[in-house]
């Protein structure tokens, strides 16, 4: 099992949340990919995007439904900071996942995180576990709390 995939595993546990996370035949790099791969819509997926803070270097997660864009003038104001696109390094040091992987728990470095309301229409919502080829069912509001998200109006 990999060292993404056990952080994942590791920070459902600390949370005691009861989930499986699922191993699919094909990738879930994106989020189209994940949605026919679980079998439902695309916006039950939770993408995980990452920006870098332009002030404060720190990694800013936003955990968007898998059919909506994060606006940058929207995202800017919630993070109150300029945002810069993240490449696959600063990715990769702050969180330890790889872009196609990033989970919305279990980062190296605790990122600030902003949840998309449109995912709270869902019962169950499935987000990347650590690895291209593995996600989990979570309830969208465990979401929240387990991520210390703040739940907001980003997207578009």
């Amino acid at each position: 099992m990999s060292k993404s995939l056990k952080r994942v595993r590791a920070a459902l546990e600390n949370h005691s949340i009861p989930t499986d996370i699922l191993e699919m035949p094909g990738e879930t790099r994106t989020a189209a990919d994940a949605a026919r791969e679980a079998n439902c819509e695309v916006d039950q997926i939770a993408k995980s995007i990452i920006f870098r803070g332009a002030k404060s270097a720190q990694a800013i997660l936003f955990i968007t439904a898998g059919g909506r864009q994060v606006s940058p003038v929207t995202a800017t104001e919630l993070a109150e900071e300029p945002l810069e696109r993240a490449d696959a390094n600063f990715v990769r040091s702050q969180t330890g996942f790889a872009i196609g992987g990033v989970a919305p728990i279990g980062h190296l470095n605790e990122p600030v995180v902003f949840l998309d309301e449109t995912l709270m229409k869902f019962e169950l919502v499935y987000a990347a576990a650590g690895t291209p080829k593995h996600i989990f069912a979570i309830n969208p509001q465990t979401l929240a709390q387990i991520s210390n998200a703040q739940v907001s109006v980003f997207s578009s």
